[in-house]
């Protein structure tokens, strides 16, 4: 039933974005409506009481508000973009499954790679690369593909060398991959287009990269441990090498050509389209997939994987639902009973005693702090995205939008309840809290990196 629900709700959302002669929006309310109280008692514990939270605080507000039962029932909607995306971006994990591309980096690993220092960089490298277009698919396809190489180095810490290098590239691209929720939500918030964004923002994710290789790495490349040629690992990086040849690069720039071809398609897609960003890479998901499947000779494959995608992630996609939904019903309340109007007063109020500089070096440590109640970062810019306005603030939406995107990686970073801890942890078969702590130093060499960012910004901007 969750599952039909879910497709449901999904199919109509796209169709009422597209058509905008057709209004479906009170049937999109009822089914989110149904999918909420379905999942209220499946889901788990934590996730019932921050989501349980949020109805009724959205309540509270709308009947303060004198809401009708309807005004009450057509408040659920909101954030089903978010959730849209959710569903449908691991579909852009099968190609790569399909095309065998974790060997192929094994067997570039095996040849290429000969101390610690180099094989940390080359991780988070690839998981660099691998964000910007498979999101969480991401942590097991690099770890699983790099951890076997691990082996071969005297590491005090292989899990701890594995969880940091993997997470550190992976949150970098979340400022500006089309695929990440967050850059959909900043983008729809401030009303900047993505290609104008980019300037901006990938200078910060580069240097964030750059940074996580001189703390992960260089600074200690005077102790670095040295390449272990035992026998095993000698066999294991000749078995590789034997099976991939010299094939394993140039497979690999099949991913870097598709991403690129991604990111061009989207860039043209919003420029041309009259569609939110995130309904512009929604769309474009299953069948970009489809052809890089059917340039592989894999289309058969690709229609089980579909097949299963919905058979089983979107059953786990129930937590998301739940909570997502209940905090679009949240804001919606907060519309509705004009509160919206009085937080951003306040913030306003705020900004003007600390001055507008400060305020924007605060701005990253919002969503950081609220990750540690629970909140998921696309949550918590969706919550602000209602508060803060850039015109009313007289802030530059660009350098806005820098602000809360790094708060926003911060909080993927180490929010112990996020999705990125909460799987990394399972990987490495540790807890989340000991993940998270294990990113506190890159964390906040990050966060004092965007302060110096940003004042350059100001000053420039």
């Amino acid at each position: 039933m969750i599952k039909l629900l879910s497709v449901a709700a999904i199919l109509f959302y796209l169709i009422n974005e597209l058509f905008s002669g057709i209004n479906i929006s009170p049937i999109i309310s009822v089914i989110c409506f149904m999918i909420v109280m379905i999942t209220l008692f499946r889901v788990n514990k934590f996730v019932r009481v921050i989501g349980g939270t949020f109805l009724i605080l959205g309540f509270i507000m709308l009947l303060r508000g004198d809401a009708g039962w309807q005004d009450i029932l057509f408040s659920f909607g909101p954030m089903l973009n978010l959730l849209t995306l959710f569903a449908l971006v691991p579909l852009l994990a099968l190609p790569i499954k399909l095309g065998n591309y974790s060997e192929n980096i094994q067997g570039f690993i095996s040849r290429r790679v000969k101390s610690s220092t180099s094989l940390y960089s080359l991780t988070s490298g690839i998981s660099y690369f691998f964000s910007i277009f498979m999101n969480l698919a991401t942590l097991p396809m690099t770890y699983f593909s790099v951890r076997p190489a691990a082996d071969a180095f005297p590491l005090q810490d292989k899990e701890r060398f594995m969880s940091r290098a993997i997470t550190h590239g992976f949150s970098m691209p979340l400022m500006w991959a089309p695929v990440t929720p967050i850059v959909g939500i900043v983008i729809d918030m401030t009303g900047v287009k993505w290609g104008e964004l980019l300037p901006y923002v990938l200078p910060l994710s580069v240097m964030g990269l750059l940074l996580d290789w001189y703390t992960g790495g260089f600074r200690k490349r005077r102790n670095r441990p040295s390449y272990r040629t035992s026998t095993a690992a000698n066999e294991t990086a000749a078995a590789i090498e034997g099976m991939e040849g010299k094939a394993g690069a140039g497979k690999l720039s099949h991913i870097l050509l598709a991403i690129l071809a991604f990111n061009i398609v989207i860039s043209f897609l919003e420029h041309w389209l009259s569609l939110s960003f995130l309904i512009v890479v929604s769309l474009l998901v299953i069948p970009f997939a489809f052809i890089w499947c059917l340039l592989l000779g894999r289309t058969g494959d690709f229609k089980n994987g579909l097949v299963n995608h919905y058979q089983h992630h979107l059953m786990k996609m129930k937590d998301q639902f739940f909570i997502f939904l209940s905090a679009g019903f949240f804001i919606s309340a907060i519309e509705f009973s004009h509160t919206d109007h009085l937080v951003n007063e306040w913030i306003t109020a705020f900004k003007d005693t600390i001055g507008i500089e400060i305020f924007v070096l605060l701005i990253p440590l919002i969503p950081l702090t609220l990750a540690f109640i629970g909140l998921h970062p696309a949550v918590a810019l969706a919550l602000l995205a209602g508060t803060l306005d850039p015109h009313s603030l007289d802030v530059s939406p660009y350098i806005l939008t820098v602000s809360m995107l790094a708060g926003a990686v911060s909080a993927f970073l180490m929010g112990p309840y996020n999705a990125t801890i909460g799987l990394m942890s399972t990987i490495v078969k540790t807890s989340s809290f000991k993940v998270s702590n294990w990113n506190f130093t890159f964390t906040f060499s990050f966060l004092a990196l965007t302060v110096i960012y940003l004042m350059i910004l100001q000053i420039l901007v």
